[in-house]
């Protein structure tokens, strides 16, 4: 059965979005940016997206990813909150317990990764 163009658009808005944590990798050199969302896949695009037309907000991965090419960074998909079905479940503290284990695990500044602070949570 072939899908209309308004059943395809309606299964991708209440598809169920990915919360988690993920980096953007330089593999030249090792260093991380750590970043973390409810929704994945945008902050993903949006990083990849800045990157490329130059105008990133962050002036250290910026020029290291005009200096070493895009070819020398990986976008990646660290860990994704698992749904439990537990009326106490709460997404928002989920993905803070995943933020601070991954901050911890790879300590992503100064010379390890681009991240100043400890806030990764985006839109």
């Amino acid at each position: 059965m072939v899908k209309s163009r308004q059943d395809i658009k309606r299964a991708y808005k209440e598809r169920q979005k990915q919360a988690g944590v993920f980096q953007v990798k330089n593999t030249s050199n090792g260093k991380v940016l750590l970043g973390s969302s409810l929704n994945l896949d945008g902050p993903l695009n949006s990083h990849k997206f800045m990157l490329t037309i130059g105008r990133h907000r962050n002036e250290a991965l910026q020029a290291e990813w005009n200096q070493y090419g895009p070819d020398n960074f990986v976008f990646e998909i660290l860990e994704v909150v698992k749904i439990k079905d537990d009326p106490d479940f709460n997404l928002n503290d989920e993905l803070t317990l995943l933020e601070q284990i991954w901050l911890e695990k790879l300590q992503p500044f100064n010379e390890r990764g681009y991240n100043t602070d400890s806030r990764i949570r985006q839109a």
